[in-house]
């Protein structure tokens, strides 16, 4: 197992660096654990290392590991949403990042547990409009933060956005720039809505410099993807 203590703590390090450089306080960046396909014993680890925000890809896979894991973790649901998956999602998760239809928004809303808090809820926007990605269109995102807030039962927190791979610096500062613009915009309507999740591995970083709030890491916590198995 890679020594996750030492992979965190130099993760955080490295995200300080990138909010004191970018003149952020470094209070509002948090590190989300991707751990798709990561056991529960190396999740635990990386716990007790002091990591306490998990994100998972794979609703299945998902709602087995949580009951087995501490009940102080934050949960996020980061991969595509299909609709007959939504009830788990809003039963097992406090935040989730990929909202990007209307149909979702109200199946997540009239599934969220009333004994819970209101599920925290970020669009994804597909900026570049890949079909065979999730994520919103750009001029669907102020629509779909109206319906959110409208929802009892959810909270309407920011943007999510993954961005097109292999993309050079300077379309990704493009990216993330327009994302950050986006949020801006629509704070004047929805001024709770303060959350941009934004940054992965190998562009965290700059991510950060352009007003992300969550950066979701994988690789540089838990090294290559293992094979998760069933219990």
């Amino acid at each position: 197992m890679p020594d996750l203590n030492a992979n965190i703590n130099r993760l955080i390090d490295r995200m300080f660096k990138a909010a004191k450089n970018a003149q952020r306080n470094v209070d509002d960046v948090a590190l989300i654990g991707a751990s798709k396909t990561q056991s529960v014993e190396t999740i635990k680890s990386a716990y007790d290392s002091g990591l306490k925000r998990f994100g998972e890809n794979y609703l299945a896979e998902a709602v087995q590991k949580i009951p087995h894991l501490p009940s102080d973790i934050e949960w996020h649901y980061i991969g595509p949403i299909q609709s007959n998956k939504t009830r788990q999602i809003a039963e097992y998760f406090d935040w989730v990042h990929t909202i990007d239809r209307a149909k979702v928004i109200q199946r997540l809303n009239d599934q969220r547990p009333e004994k819970l808090v209101p599920l925290k809820c970020l669009i994804q926007v597909n900026l570049a409009c890949e079909e065979q990605k999730a994520g919103a269109k750009e001029e669907d995102v102020f629509e779909l933060a109206g319906l959110i807030d409208a929802s009892p039962r959810l909270s309407f927190d920011g943007l999510m956005i993954i961005p097109k791979a292999n993309q050079s610096e300077a379309v990704l500062r493009q990216d993330f720039a327009t994302m950050q613009e986006l949020l801006i915009d629509l704070q004047a309507s929805f001024p709770d809505a303060k959350t941009l999740s934004m940054g992965m591995s190998q562009d965290f970083e700059l991510a950060i410099e352009y007003g992300a709030t969550f950066v979701r890491v994988g690789t540089q916590i838990f090294g290559e993807r293992q094979n998760f198995k069933k219990g």
